[in-house]
């Protein structure tokens, strides 16, 4: 059985106690000044107006008494643990030139994964490899970039990585133009010309 319910029958049987304790009291008051009556009858009316004026309203309070209980009872959401932010490296000259390298080496991936399979594709993904391996070498130029405390853009650490990021910008092109022709001819032998010189194109940071 519910709070509530346990509640409301609670207020109803107390309040029908004193409801008819009171009206008992105030019938053996009077009962000299009346003629007497049915004792069967006194006791259905004391129940009556012990019920009407006691009974429901005590029923009332206590439905009310139960939802405020069970209310209380109720146990409180756990509050979700607040998750420390998420440290971001702080932007700077450097930065922008990094994210272009990386979306050059983003697109050309997904490029690659849109060429028919064949041992064409598996060459130009190699190829899609190495550029990723050089990207390495595009955070190394920015990190040294830093640690010297650079901030003229005439600085030679700055300007080499300026030309990385327009040598990885061209190569994503023709890794397009590449790509679009092995649609056409993705057999290897029709390919492979244009392979040894997409591969000679490709930016050599380390060297």
């Amino acid at each position: 059985m519910g709070v509530v319910v346990r509640s409301a029958l609670w207020g109803a049987a107390i309040g029908t106690l004193l409801m008819g304790a009171i009206t008992t009291a105030i019938d053996l008051a009077v009962a000299s000044d009346k003629p007497p009556s049915s004792p069967f009858i006194t006791i259905l009316a004391i129940l009556a107006i012990a019920l009407l004026f006691g009974g429901l309203p005590g029923a009332v309070i206590g439905t009310g008494a139960g939802f405020v209980r069970r209310s209380i009872q109720r146990p409180r959401q756990a509050l979700k643990p607040i998750q420390p932010p998420i440290p971001h490296q702080p932007y700077d000259m450097w930065s922008d030139l990094v994210e272009r390298c990386a979306e050059s080496t983003r697109r050309v991936a997904a490029a690659v994964q849109t060429v028919p399979g064949s041992p064409a594709k598996e060459w130009l993904q190699r190829i899609s490899e190495q550029l990723t391996g050089e990207l390495d070498d595009v955070r190394g130029i920015a990190q040294l970039g830093r640690a010297l405390g650079a901030v003229d853009r005439q600085h030679p650490v700055y300007q080499r990585l300026l030309r990385a990021t327009h040598d990885f910008h061209q190569f994503e092109n023709e890794v397009g133009r590449v790509a679009l022709q092995m649609f056409d001819h993705p057999e290897l032998d029709e390919a492979r010309t244009h392979l040894e010189v997409l591969e000679k194109q490709l930016p050599q940071l380390s060297t």
